[in-house]
């Protein structure tokens, strides 16, 4: 019974969290002071930036360049699809997290151990194209004249990763992002038909008190 319970609760946890993909640039440094395996990059960047489209209109997120003051990153780990190995992590400084006027950036030093220095090998060797970071968040809203999603405050970041296959914003969005649009999405829909109703009604009266002149 307890196992099951503490399953239940880690798919919650995970049913909220949501995925972002990132950029990143890879670095084998010799005769420097700093690690030779360096992985680096933004795990997101303060500019708005069109998840997904649907009829026609492009549904876009901001994250707010204040967003990560007072985020949970204190065990930040590194690893592959998120899940399994951990091959570096914040609370042994093998990842650095930092925030300037574009994003919250990394760099990742992957030279710590044996299995941390063959996942660089497969990075450089192209076999993860792209990376993912996971977080939840704590407050958003929604800027209905541009359709844009403004994260104004993250909970907790999990993990960056290299991923296998990157995702396609459009069909696999998270459980916890496509539910906040879905609402925006439906709200918007019903806010449509009512206008149409009410202009359909307007023309209507105006063509029936015409005739009845």
């Amino acid at each position: 019974m307890i196992l099951k319970m503490r399953k239940e609760r880690q798919r919650i946890m995970k049913d909220n969290r949501e995925y972002r993909a990132m950029d990143y640039t890879i670095e084998k440094r010799e005769g420097t002071s700093e690690p030779s395996f360096l992985v680096r990059g933004y795990a997101s960047t303060f500019e708005p930036y069109t998840l997904f489209e649907e009829d026609g209109i492009a549904y876009k997120e901001q994250i707010d360049p204040e967003a990560f003051d007072g985020a949970d990153m204190s065990d930040v780990v590194f690893r592959v699809d998120h899940e399994g190995t951990v091959y570096a992590r914040t609370s042994n400084n093998s990842i650095e997290l930092y925030t300037d006027e574009h994003g919250l950036g990394h760099k990742t030093d992957l030279s710590l151990t044996e299995k941390a220095r063959g996942l660089f090998d497969d990075i450089r060797a192209g076999m993860y194209p792209k990376m993912s970071f996971a977080f939840t968040v704590e407050d958003d809203e929604y800027d209905k004249k541009t359709h844009t999603r403004i994260i104004h405050r993250i909970a907790k970041v999990f993990d960056i990763s290299p991923v296998s296959f990157p995702a396609n914003p459009g069909t696999e969005l998270s459980v916890s992002t496509r539910s906040f649009f879905d609402g925006a999405i439906k709200e918007e829909k019903a806010e449509r038909l009512e206008r149409e109703k009410q202009l359909a009604l307007a023309k209507a009266r105006y063509a029936y008190e015409t005739i009845t002149r």
